[in-house]
């Protein structure tokens, strides 16, 4: 069972959706035992970023989910979810994220494209991984202002380029994943990515 962390913002049940879709058994909660007994997490967000850090700290489920990570259990975070894997966060004021990854979220700026990046873009992929097997540069996704910057090359999976943009899309460091553009939402591909999620979970 995958737990989908409710920390009161999200695109929870789109990803409950998505998951059921794929026959995924998962649950929308913030209740640390469950998350303890899950066999992955999913860390789902639309927002801001302190927003987002403020609002797991309310829930109550930041320890337990560096716990879960620290014990080698696969999260996935989606979106503003991914986001707050990084180190830290400039959105309206600076804050500290979960510190699973290297690197800041900052404001995209380029004057030749619309902010935010909203729709599909291509992924195009710099390596193997096991998630996006059979998926090379498939189109995803994306609404969001900001991206991930001063991260270590060797987390990223796929970039997608949006104007003069290189936008991180996929990081894949030991059991962290993250996806800034949304899988739910991106078709059979992405689901297909959701149910390579699934099986690393098993």
């Amino acid at each position: 069972m995958i737990a989908i962390i409710d920390y009161g913002v999200g695109n929870l049940h789109s990803v409950y959706n998505a998951l059921t879709a794929i026959d995924c058994p998962c649950v929308i909660t913030c209740d640390p035992i469950v998350i303890q007994a899950s066999s992955g997490m999913i860390l789902p967000g639309v927002g801001a970023f302190k927003d987002c850090m403020q609002n797991l700290q309310d829930s109550n489920v930041i320890d337990v989910i560096r716990q879960e990570v620290n014990n080698n259990k696969p999260i996935l975070g989606i979106c503003l979810g991914m986001q707050v894997m990084f180190e830290k966060g400039y959105e309206v004021e600076a804050c500290d994220g979960l510190g699973f990854l290297q690197g800041e979220v900052t404001l995209m700026r380029d004057q030749s494209v619309k902010i935010p990046h909203i729709g599909w873009n291509q992924l195009q992929q710099v390596k193997e991984d096991p998630i996006l097997e059979a998926n090379n540069n498939v189109c995803v996704y994306y609404v969001h202002s900001y991206s991930a910057s001063n991260y270590d090359i060797n987390d990223v999976v796929a970039f997608s380029e949006y104007g003069n943009l290189k936008i991180v899309g996929y990081v894949h460091k030991g059991n962290i994943l993250g996806m800034q553009y949304h899988p739910e939402k991106s078709g059979k591909e992405g689901l297909a990515m959701l149910n390579k999620f699934k099986e690393m979970c098993v």
